[in-house]
């Protein structure tokens, strides 16, 4: 095994140019950032039935993706759904 020495100077430019290739990756491939829930979760957390849920998607209430015999659903679209049936509390006076 070959032992390499690096002066400081060499070592920081070294770590630089790592982190410049970093962040150009970074920047040309932005991750993933959508979470999905199956229609399990998507009942558990609306504390609705399989029935419900399916209602919502035959009245095009709410958006799914279907892969096979499952269905999907964006947390984004949850959360806009229920952003749609929001009430706004009553002002006091």
């Amino acid at each position: 095994m070959e032992a390499i020495i690096l002066s400081k100077d060499q070592f920081e430019q070294l770590i630089a140019k790592i982190d410049d290739i970093n962040e150009r990756l970074q920047s040309t491939n932005p991750r993933k950032t959508e979470t999905y829930l199956n229609n399990k979760q998507f009942m558990e957390m609306m504390d609705v039935s399989l029935r419900t849920a399916q209602t919502w998607r035959d009245e095009g209430r709410i958006t799914f993706s279907q892969v096979g015999n499952k269905i999907y659903y964006k947390l984004s679209d949850v959360e806009k759904f229920m952003q749609d049936y929001r009430n706004s509390a009553f002002a006091k006076r």
